[in-house]
Parts: structure tokens; C-alpha cells; sequence
């Protein structure tokens, strides 16, 4: 018999009933019906083409079929029950996995994370840039960060909103500082940066204005590096918390996703 095609089912319920030598008792362990004990045995006699039950005056009673693979199945059931904690012993870990873009970790989520981390001095984080696409199993990503239109194919809950802000240091030139996905960028700049948080640091130097991410912006406007201009357009990207459904449901990525929304 293809390992693909084992009555795993069936092989649950014989070792229940074999156990309690009565289909009831075992369909009360296994939270159904008799009957539908009754029928997992019948379509299991029937794949292996053996009778593994007898009613006798006595009740129900194993035949020597039924009872010459109890011992190896119910050894495989233990390795069954090893199996599944070996994988689930990977929830224990605290180590968190993370890629999102590099101006994102300075500007935001690096004193979050930092702060998370003083709840529990286990906690460890591996962050990696997330400016590019990764692929979730070969990186050994628990989460990711993008700025996007949505979560894609994956889980995923928006950080914020999508708006955007207009910063400039004090005395700063009405020039543009061009960073690329700038959403208010007409003409030439007067100095092009990578990314948005390059363009608010190049706001708080005085080259210009920059219109960045509101999120982004938040640190820096706290501080007083730069002040806050004008508000800037809505957008269709915002940053999104992202992960495929395993590693979205896991424990400790949970924990970590309540914190940066709270």
C-alpha cells in the first residue's frame, strides 16, 4: 500500500476501539458517533481485506488480525505524537526574522523593536533589507515589511495610513528633494536620495523639501529635525506587515505584529 493512500483515519479509530473493545466508549474519546465508528472500521476491513472485529455474547471482541498490528501501530502513533513536537518545538524559539526596507528599520520599526525587546530578554532579531523580493522559506523569514497596495498573496495588516507629508529643515529652499517613489516630485530635484528616509535626513540638512510617508516622518518631526511643511497626497502604497499563512499564525509572530499595531 502507497504511503500516500495509508486509512489513517481508520487506523485511529481501530486503536480507540481495540482499546475499549466497544465502539461506543470509543466514539465518545473520539468526539463522534457510533455509528460513524462503525463505519470507519467497516471501510477500513475493507481496504485491508480482513474482518478485525467480532460481536460476541461477551461484546465486542479483536480477531488475531485485528490484533497482530496493534503493537506497531500504536508504536507509530508515538512516533506520530515525537514528530509533530519536534516541529512545533520551532514555536519555542524567540528568535524573529524580519526584512523590511533599510530606511524603514531607522526610521521606525529599529526603537519599536529595540522597545519589544525589553519585554522579554529572550527575544533576538535577525533583520535583513527587505528592498527587494525574498522568498519567505529560503530567507528563514518570520515577517516581512513592504510599502505596497496591499498584502498580496500572503497575511497582512497595514501599518498606518497611506498618506504622505511635506518636511523641510528650517530655512529650507522650496526645492525638491527626488527620492524614488516620491508621489510629489515635478521637475528636476535639486538632490536625488534612495530612499525616503535619505530624504528626510537631506531635509533636516537643508536641501529642500521632501514629501515622504507620514510614518516615516514621525521621529524626525518629533525631534525637530524637520518641520512639517504641507500634507501631501494620499497614496495607493502604505507599509504592510506581511507573511504566508504559517508564519503569520505563528506565536511569537503574533505577539510581535499586536505590538507594532498597538
Amino acid at each position: 500500500m502507497k504511503r500516500t493512500h495509508l486509512p489513517l483515519n481508520g487506523l485511529r479509530v481501530l486503536d480507540a476501539a481495540a482499546r475499549h473493545l466497544s465502539f461506543t466508549r470509543a466514539a465518545d474519546e473520539l468526539a463522534v458517533t457510533p455509528a460513524a465508528v462503525g463505519q470507519q472500521i467497516r471501510a477500513l476491513e475493507d481496504t485491508l481485506g480482513v474482518v478485525l472485529f467480532r460481536r460476541t455474547a461477551k461484546g465486542l471482541e479483536l480477531t488475531p488480525e485485528g490484533a497482530a498490528g496493534l503493537d506497531a501501530l500504536r508504536a507509530g502513533f508515538l512516533q506520530f505524537e515525537e514528530a509533530v513536537r519536534a516541529m512545533q518545538a520551532g514555536q519555542s524559539s524567540k528568535t524573529l526574522t524580519i526584512a523590511a526596507p533599510r530606511d524603514f528599520t531607522a526610521k521606525w520599526l529599529g526603537a519599536r523593536l529595540a522597545a519589544y525587546g525589553r519585554t522579554d530578554p529572550e527575544l533576538r532579531f535577525v533583520l535583513l533589507g527587505g528592498d527587494e523580493e525574498l522568498d519567505f522559506t529560503q530567507a528563514n523569514l518570520d515577517l516581512a515589511i513592504r510599502l505596497a497596495e496591499g498584502p498580496g498573496e500572503h497575511e497582512g495588516a497595514a501599518l498606518g495610513g497611506t498618506g504622505h507629508v511635506v518636511v523641510g529643515g528650517p530655512d529650507a529652499p522650496d526645492a525638491a528633494i527626488g527620492w524614488p517613489g516620491s508621489p510629489a516630485q515635478d521637475g528636476t530635484a535639486l538632490v536625488s536620495v534612495a530612499d525616503a528616509g535619505l530624504a528626510i535626513d537631506a531635509a533636516a540638512a537643508g536641501f529642500g523639501r521632501a514629501c515622504v510617508p507620514a510614518l516615516l516622518a514621525e521621529a524626525d518631526l518629533a525631534a525637530g529635525r524637520v518641520t512639517r511643511v504641507d500634507d501631501g497626497p494620499l497614496s495607493s502604497r502604505g507599509y504592510w506587515l506581511i507573511a504566508p499563512t504559517p508564519q503569520w499564525r505563528q506565536k511569537k509572530v503574533r505577539a510581535l505584529v499586536a505590538a507594532l499595531l498597538g
